[in-house]
């Protein structure tokens, strides 16, 4: 983990109040998919912990939604501007443990860090199955991102707008799979954690230092407690405890 100044080389708005921002600088020490970085904000006291989306040596794209003033502040930023970045935090998701064909499932804006993820494991020879699930049709993205690595994800939607009505689970009845990768809300991960019998579970936490310090994001597990921005946020299903 090292703390450094990212450039801003692209920003835009693909879907309602969600935003798709490319950073360029030394990113050689992101070493899995899943996991994050924390940026601090003019203003503001503590950092926003945001999932990398996509990443190379000398970039990562997060991608983000606005949901308060700090998040506003990011999207209102220009390109070429610098960001404080700390990063690469957290452990990310084990690729070696899923199969030849996992199932990823994602729910809003937790289906970001799972393109990342698809994306690794395309490389890799393997083809995964992808489950995304959304309040309704203008929520949904990265669509067309997910059918480029040559997957058609199954689409759900609470209002029945779009796809598959109701939720990521309805979906899962139909697909058959042994392993799981997940990142969303909690409620999503407890219903996915129900349906799947194996699997890397990414949790969203409240977090300030990001780096395990402050321990404000503890949470426990059947091993003991453990820090959702240290020792996860990616956790094994055999260890969460609800």
């Amino acid at each position: 983990m090292k703390r450094q100044l990212l450039k801003i080389d692209h920003l835009k708005k693909i879907q309602n109040a969600i935003f798709a921002m490319t950073l360029t600088g030394d990113c050689s020490e992101i070493s899995a998919p899943g996991q994050f970085i924390n940026i601090k904000l003019d203003g503001f006291y503590l950092r926003r912990p945001i999932s990398i989306y996509s990443f190379g040596p000398d970039f990562l794209t997060i991608i983000f939604k606005v949901v308060g003033e700090g998040t506003k502040a990011l999207a209102e930023m220009q390109r070429g501007e610098f960001l404080d970045v700390l990063m690469p935090l957290g452990n990310g998701f084990d690729t070696t443990k899923g199969g030849k064909q996992p199932l990823l499932v994602g729910g809003g804006i937790g289906v970001p860090p799972l393109y990342g993820l698809a994306e690794n494991l395309v490389d890799r020879g393997i083809i995964p199955q992808v489950v995304t699930g959304f309040n309704g049709r203008d929520d949904i993205i990265l669509t067309k991102e997910f059918q480029v690595l040559g997957i058609e994800p199954v689409i759900t939607t609470v209002d029945g707008s779009a796809g598959i009505k109701g939720f990521v689970t309805d979906a899962m009845q139909a697909m058959t799979f042994d392993y799981v990768y997940t990142c969303g809300p909690e409620p999503m991960l407890k219903a996915v954690y129900d349906a799947a019998p194996d699997g890397q579970f990414s949790f969203e936490a409240r977090m300030a230092c990001g780096f395990g310090a402050c321990m404000g994001c503890t949470c426990e597990t059947k091993y003991g407690y453990k820090r959702i921005c240290k020792d996860g946020p990616v956790l094994y299903k055999e260890e969460i405890k609800w």
